[in-house]
């Protein structure tokens, strides 16, 4: 909706631009015309001024520490729902009913075996290979096995290939990681929920049974819901930039988990909790504050501030009550870990230095902890967090497919190389 115009002046040139406003939110100025009345472009590296698309399902207010799915707020979503509930509204746009949901759940478990073949597909990495190598690679197979889910001008093969995705990818995760720690593959079962059937394909073994710890499940449920999506990050940017060429759902995935390998975007997680490992006592954290503070020593404190809040991580709440459920039923409350991410993030909240800069603890500050805990080791974090981005990606997908003003992804940028010169004969160097 446009509502005003902004006015820019370019030298000897006007230009009048569109300004648009969304429900809530920044507003935003239309600038797609630019360079036919202009010849410039704008210059935005890392695109942090820059809206890339108009988009219904997720809404941050870093400021204010605000996570809205669908208009839904996620503290609300991981105190009262499940996953699959949170996976049904980014899907299509509204809380299903108690019917609806019956259908999904019952849609989505009946999807969650892999072909066969995909077993001996695993045995083509070597043993020692990381989970998120393996997930990669298996992930963007999935269109070698699913030839009838790729037509992306098809709504059914969409929705098809949507319900496989999220139904498929804890199978994969817990299939990496068995093929990982070199345990033998476990099926899924259908009459367990999401999050406890995708704990019991990670730890169960066929000789003995297997019995889900009720608390663990939900805690595993809350972190999925935490991580399903988080609007235009880099890997969901570069799902749609993927899709964007037509490619099909499973490939536009797999760049995503490329995307999410990074230590700046999925790894954080892991990476904080090999801070506090490092840390190791709270008696030791002075010295590790000192070194943060100081600007010439390159220790950073991971786990601290956010790209986009500037404000408390509103997942960081839920995430921290997770993690005291979770070592209470363990039996971790004394974890030196936990009592080093408790001093760590005391400090943070009182002390001007963290206050001023904004660096307040954000959900990869106890998630590293809660999944440590869990038995999860760290190369499996990342792994843990495609699972559950997966929907919020396929979302995000499936609505750039269906907007009508979709074009293929084509940045722009301001060139500084050589200017025009003549090929010169080798012999004449």
């Amino acid at each position: 909706m446009t509502d005003t115009t902004a006015h820019l002046g370019l030298g000897e040139k006007k230009v009048d631009l569109p300004v648009k406003k969304g429900t809530i939110g920044p507003d935003v100025i239309d600038i797609g015309a630019l360079y036919k009345n202009t010849g410039a472009f704008t210059y935005d590296p890392g695109f942090t001024s820059t809206a890339s698309c108009e988009s219904k399902i997720t809404f941050i207010d870093g400021d204010e520490g605000v996570l809205l799915h669908r208009g839904y707020p996620i503290e609300q979503l991981a105190e009262h729902g499940d996953f699959l509930e949170t996976c049904y509204l980014l899907l299509y746009g509204e809380l299903p009913t108690a019917a609806q949901k019956k259908d999904f759940d019952y849609r989505v478990t009946h999807h969650t075996m892999v072909h066969e073949q995909m077993s001996r597909f695993f045995t083509g990495f070597r043993r020692d290979a990381h989970p998120m190598a393996v997930m990669v690679g298996t992930v963007g197979a999935l269109s070698a096995f699913y030839h009838d889910s790729t037509d992306i001008t098809d709504p059914h093969q969409r929705m098809v290939a949507s319900l496989r995705m999220i139904a498929k990818m804890p199978t994969i995760a817990a299939m990496a990681y068995k093929y990982h720690i070199g345990q033998p593959f476990v099926y899924p079962q259908n009459n367990l929920d999401y999050a406890s059937n995708f704990l019991r394909m990670c730890f169960a073994v066929p000789c003995e049974e297997y019995k889900v710890n009720p608390v663990l499940a939900r805690a595993m449920d809350r972190i999925f819901i935490l991580h399903a999506d988080h609007e235009q990050n880099a890997s969901t940017s570069t799902v749609r930039l993927a899709g964007s060429s037509g490619a099909n759902p499973f490939a536009c995935i797999a760049a995503g988990i490329a995307c999410l390998w990074g230590p700046a975007h999925g790894g954080a997680n892991e990476a904080a909790l090999n801070m506090l490992q490092e840390i190791g006592t709270v008696d030791r954290i002075p010295e590790y504050i000192a070194r943060a503070k100081d600007k010439n020593d390159p220790f950073r404190l991971m786990g601290f501030g956010h790209r986009v809040y500037k404000n408390y991580d509103p997942r960081a709440k839920i995430m921290q009550k997770t993690t005291h459920e979770v070592l209470g039923e363990l039996g971790h409350k004394d974890d030196p870990l936990l009592q080093v991410a408790m001093e760590l993030e005391k400090i943070a909240l009182t002390d001007d230095y963290f206050i001023e800069k904004k660096l307040y603890p954000n959900i990869d500050f106890y998630s590293g902890i809660t999944l440590k805990a869990m038995g999860f080791p760290t190369t499996m974090f990342t792994v843990l967090f495609a699972l559950a981005r997966t929907v919020g990606w396929i979302a995000q997908w499936a609505e750039m497919i269906e907007d009508p003003q979709q074009r293929i992804g084509r940045p722009r940028q301001l060139y500084t190389g050589e200017a025009k010169r003549d090929y010169v004969p080798v012999s004449k160097r």
